[in-house]
């Protein structure tokens, strides 16, 4: 796997996301450099997909 590349584009792919999945806050979407799998495992939880799907998705935001 590799690193997720949020730094610069983060706003933009946090509001798809929320457009996406309703249910989504602002704390769950919240992203800290380094942490990806914190941020993945918090969306996995509300959404029901696994990180590899999750990261799939993101990346191709």
């Amino acid at each position: 796997m590799t690193n997720l590349n949020l730094r610069g584009n983060w706003n933009e792919i946090k509001g798809k996301l929320k457009q996406k999945y309703a249910d989504l806050t602002d704390d769950d979407l919240t992203f800290s450099e380094g942490k990806e799998d914190e941020l993945l495992g918090r969306l996995q939880k509300r959404t029901g997909r696994t990180k590899e799907q999750l990261r799939e998705e993101i990346e191709k935001l």
